[in-house]
């Protein structure tokens, strides 16, 4: 039998026991941080950036934001590049994008 004022201790050494085997704070994962908070990673990185779209039209290359709230025209052939969401904007088919390197 347990008694009852030992229970609380017993459970903290389960619980701390069972949280120190699966993550390691000091060493996330890639994946792990990559789905954190952009202010609560252990180093600090915006979730946006710039990309160099290909017009599958003319092939003019344009550089828009990852998370453009305007819809971007090919400066060529105005063809939509992007469409903006809530969130990252939307490529429609067909479009190719490489990311820019900072």
């Amino acid at each position: 039998t347990i008694r009852v004022n030992t229970l609380p201790l017993l459970l903290f050494i389960y619980f701390f026991s069972e949280m120190e085997s699966h993550s390691d704070l000091l060493h996330p994962s890639p994946e792990e941080e990559k789905r954190k908070h952009k202010k609560k990673r252990l180093v600090q990185s915006p979730n946006s950036y710039f990309r160099d779209v290909k017009c599958p039209g003319c092939y003019k290359i344009t550089t828009v934001f990852s998370h453009a709230q305007t819809v971007v025209l090919c400066v060529g052939c105005s063809t939509v590049l992007c469409q903006p969401t809530g969130g990252k904007a939307r490529l429609p088919e067909g479009c190719s994008f490489r990311r820019k390197q900072h």
